[in-house]
């Protein structure tokens, strides 16, 4: 049997589809993953199953669709079936090791099927439960909101409080190499290394806060009657993320400096493991994937945040370098998937992945024409507050039950999302046709809150709009202080007081 290769699962966290250099940003700087344009295949169509945290997490771990899981919003993931990635792998002879975010809810301390973790979660300030805070302690650092002040500085660039050399992306680049150096022979191993960055806030440390200016940044994507584009849910997340109260185009200018310079120095520390695994002898023995869980609306539309269906939100980036099984310089325009990960992953170490119950393809299959794939589907909410939406090549609809709209974009003439078609006379054959493949799909799958029951023709069932977007501008503000963040100044009395 030829040996098997070593598993590396590199992942961010909101990061949009078009923030790499290589494949058209001609602005940002990102010359590791570049390499990885160059040396892998890229699948240029590939979408979050669900874009938000936690449940497109629970997808990629298990392969799954949503409507598999049962997982729609943050808070929760499924019952584990051991049958995750890193199960699978561990009991066929793989040591499979977590470093940095995973989301796991409502434990942050299980491990889903990983043999060890090291972890680095969001809004953590006790040594006690997070490995990167006790590093923190242990050395000295301010170990208080180390991922920057969010709340009412949720979008408002910011510099790290913490020194390059002890900013939580170098602990994840620190980690990841110090355990590539470890296991350099051996069994075979699997590695996630997970980075929160460029999830918001955004704090790069210094330098790279400087690497983009402000007047250097191209502006949003704010198509002409933008508000037609927009969602119930672009509108809750801008109301509670302090972004609807007008809209300073330098500002947002500068939101992409930062955000694109925590891109980059994620970048740097890809380009860090990558040269671990040079030294180590084992580059071209390992299969490195590289994506994120959603995107971010980066004030696309005048919004900000995730959960809707628009590119921005919805699209990620997916590389995947491995000589053996992906060609040097590819793109691949299938439509690719989160829950693809899995089956790639098992297959590359040998094991059939269909032994298991997956919704996801191996993605050697998409890149080779393997597969007869024509769509993916994505689904965030469910009910009254669900969103629906399936995507091909060339058109993708989705659908808004809180607002009961339906969004139809033309993916070849307007790549950018400008017009809304669903609607329009010369579309309607297609509307109806992507509406009816979703909608069959959804109740194959039993998603039985998105259909109008007894209907002679299967349809949306609708729902009142929520209107829980109070008039008062106040309401509503998202308060999201890490414990032990806020610390009584002496002589000084705060507004609780």
């Amino acid at each position: 049997m030829p040996a098997r290769p070593n598993l590396l699962i590199l992942l961010t966290d909101m990061q949009r589809a078009d923030t790499v250099h290589a494949l058209g940003n001609p602005v940002i700087r990102t010359p590791n993953l570049d390499r990885l344009v160059a040396e892998g295949t890229s699948f240029t169509n590939a979408f979050s199953p669900s874009p938000v945290c936690v449940p497109a997490r629970c997808c990629l771990h298990y392969g799954l669709y949503p409507q598999s899981t049962g997982v729609y919003e943050n808070g929760s993931w499924m019952e584990d079936n051991d049958a995750s990635y890193p199960a699978i792998l561990g009991r066929n002879g793989y040591r499979t090791h977590g470093i940095g975010k995973t989301h796991f809810a409502p434990d942050p301390q299980a491990l889903r099927g990983f043999q060890a973790r090291e972890s680095q979660e969001e809004n953590r300030s006790d040594p006690a439960s997070d490995d990167y805070i006790r590093y923190l302690r242990d050395n000295g650092y301010d170990h208080l909101e180390p991922h920057g002040f969010r709340s009412e500085m949720y979008y408002i660039p910011q510099v790290s409080t913490l020194p390059t050399e002890a900013h939580p992306t170098q602990w994840i680049g620190d980690r990841s190499i110090a355990f590539i150096e470890e296991h350099g022979g051996g069994d075979p191993w699997c590695l996630f290394s997970s980075f929160i960055h460029p999830h918001p806030p955004f704090s790069p440390p210094k330098p790279w806060h400087k690497l983009y200016r402000a007047p250097e940044m191209p502006l949003p994507n704010l198509p002409q009657q933008l508000e037609s584009l927009q969602t119930y849910i672009n509108r809750r997340q801008n109301r509670y993320k302090y972004r609807d109260q007008g809209i300073d185009l330098n500002l947002m200018r500068n939101i992409k400096a930062f955000y694109y310079a925590t891109i980059s120095f994620v970048d740097y520390q890809i380009g860090r493991i990558l040269a671990s695994l040079e030294r180590s002898g084992r580059l071209d023995d390992t299969l490195i994937v590289f994506t994120s869980d959603h995107g971010e609306y980066l004030g696309d539309y005048e919004c900000f945040g995730k959960r809707s269906m628009h590119d921005a939100s919805a699209r990620v980036p997916l590389i995947v370098r491995y000589p053996k099984r992906f060609a040097a310089g590819a793109r691949c325009g299938v439509p690719a998937s989160l829950i693809d990960l899995l089956p790639t992953l098992v297959s590359a170490a040998g094991i059939d992945a269909g032994e298991f119950e997956v919704d996801g393809v191996d993605l050697s299959d998409l890149a080779s024409g393997a597969s007869d794939r024509q769509e993916v589907f994505a689904q965030c909410g469910s009910g009254p507050k669900g969103s629906y939406m399936i995507a091909r090549r060339d058109y993708k609809y989705f659908y808004s039950a809180p607002d009961d709209a339906e969004f139809l974009f033309d993916r070849v003439n307007d790549p950018l999302e400008t017009r809304n078609r669903a609607g329009a006379p010369f579309t309607e054959q297609i509307r109806g046709e992507l509406k009816g493949g979703l909608l069959s799909f959804l109740r194959e799958r039993g998603e039985s809150a998105a259909l109008e029951e007894g209907a002679a023709d299967l349809d949306w069932r609708r729902y009142p709009y929520p209107g829980d977007i109070s008039a008062n501008p106040d309401a509503g503000l998202i308060v999201q202080d890490a414990p032990g963040s806020v610390v009584p100044i002496e002589g000084y009395s705060t507004s609780r007081d």
